[in-house]
């Protein structure tokens, strides 16, 4: 492999980059107890970047805490690693994307500059693929999630730990997610001949998009996979209940991914109806000529002195967000509430909300979260949620919250099963398995935040 000239030292400029870069990564001090990942629009954690302004690439380099990949690679060490990569198959990963022939090549001359250099890169490769996702971010579509690995496991720290410990695999393999669902998938892979292409494809993107959110979810949270039309409550990696669920139709009102934080319940809420329908469709003027039919729906609607009309609907049977709404600040107004319309939970094909997520069971969903939260009792919640007043309970410990987006996955009995791609959001990710890995990507989510308005009801 060919390098684009030397350095000072006869360390390669490829490698000064690929190393400044890790090296400001490393200087960013992980928290101890990591909050889960936030949304881009909510004050995530930023991406690591290229040495601080006025800091040139080879003093980047020099660095105390980069000083592991100074280090020479043993010929053990350089032999492991390319156990590892010739095996990477395994977890879902191409070999080819590590450049394994030339790792080779210079593994067969003995210890050299250039065995350090193509060792050292080709780690790296390894650590951002299996921390972060191989898939860029131009190819996951309304993804939302800023993982933070990248500041919990900086990859300078990683070699460190495994030159020092000599098990490179090992080291690496404690990037893997978590979750069981992700062994679940490397097992199906094991499982699935070569001449599955399709299958196997499709089973390397899902094993992929657990690498797009952290490593370890937490210890209790909410998870939903939107083609799935399911919510899972999880403790400990155990369902506690589930609950299925109606998500945004396709298009524009398409539910994105997230990743939030659930801060309180309301019971009985009121529903702020959004300008799209009080101007657009006409519902101001209409509930302030007819004030009878306007009482009969729940709407109270006010005239501004310059002509504005808000309508709000009042708690109550019919109001279009039920009985229910968890508490989740994001910028798209994403949030999981209840719904009037209860029979459309009986369709198979439930993606026909505006882009929130409504919630079968959704009264009994928010009695739990406010009494696990801490934020009330079991007798405060039933009077609270029986009172038709509209109340916000904050909760003392709160709930991540996953919108996750897989085709491939364990479903809610256990069993491996896949889902209809919705959304079409399969198709680029499918896409950047046939083409070469993309270097030097964002961490930085690139679609278009669409604000999504509160939830209508159907007829």
């Amino acid at each position: 492999m060919k390098f684009p000239g030397k350095l000072a030292g006869g360390i390669s400029a490829a490698a000064l980059v690929a190393s400044a870069a890790l090296a400001q990564e490393s200087r960013t001090p992980a928290p101890a107890n990591p909050a889960p990942a936030r949304s881009q629009s909510t004050g995530s954690p930023q991406p690591a970047t290229l040495p601080p302004q006025g800091e040139s690439v080879a003093e980047a380099f020099a660095q105390p805490v980069f000083e592991p990949l100074l280090q020479a690679w043993t010929v053990a060490q350089a032999t492991r690693l390319v156990a590892v990569i010739e095996g990477i198959g395994a977890e879902g990963l191409d070999p080819k994307d590590y450049d394994l022939e030339p790792l080779k090549v210079a593994l067969a001359s003995g210890p050299s500059k250039e065995l350090n250099e193509l060792a050292s890169q080709s780690f790296v490769w390894l650590v951002e693929d299996l921390r972060d996702g191989r898939t860029p971010m131009d190819a996951r579509e309304q993804w939302f999630v800023v993982d933070p690995d990248r500041d919990l496991y900086p990859a300078g720290k990683i070699m460190a730990e495994a030159l020092a410990s000599g098990d490179i695999a090992g080291t690496l393999a404690k990037l893997n997610p978590t979750h069981p669902d992700y062994a679940k998938l490397k097992t199906e892979l094991a499982a699935t001949s070569d001449g599955q292409t399709a299958k196997r494809k499709l089973i390397r993107a899902n094993m992929d998009r657990w690498r797009w959110l952290q490593r370890d979810l937490g210890s209790q949270y909410l998870i939903t996979n939107v083609p799935e039309f399911q919510l899972r409550l999880t403790v400990k990696n155990r369902i506690i209940s589930t609950y299925r669920t109606i998500v945004g139709k396709p298009g524009r009102t398409a539910t994105p991914q997230l990743a939030e934080m659930v801060e309180g319940v309301v019971f009985n809420p009121t529903w702020t109806v959004p300008q799209s329908i009080v101007k657009g469709e006409g519902l101001g003027a209409r509930a302030l000529a007819n004030p009878a039919w306007a009482k009969r729906n729940g709407y109270v609607a006010t005239k501004g002195a310059n002509g504005y009309i808000t309508v709000v609907q009042q708690p109550g049977p019919g109001n279009s967000l039920g009985q229910m709404k968890l508490e989740m600040p994001n910028a798209h107004a994403i949030f999981f509430h209840d719904t009037p319309s209860r029979h459309l939970f009986g369709a198979d094909f439930r993606a026909l909300s505006h882009g929130c997520v409504r919630t079968e069971r959704a009264l009994e969903l928010a009695m739990t979260m406010a009494i696990l939260g801490k934020g009330a009792t079991k007798d405060e919640a039933v009077a609270i949620s029986t009172s038709g007043k509209y109340t916000k309970v904050m909760l003392e410990k709160q709930w991540p919250a996953y919108i996750t987006y897989f085709t491939m996955a364990s479903d809610i009995n256990g069993q491996m099963a896949t889902f209809k791609d919705i959304y079409g959001r399969d198709t680029k990710v499918l896409a950047s398995l046939d083409k070469p890995r993309v270097r030097n990507r964002t961490s930085v989510p690139t679609d278009e935040v669409i604000v999504i308005e509160d939830d209508l009801q159907d007829s």
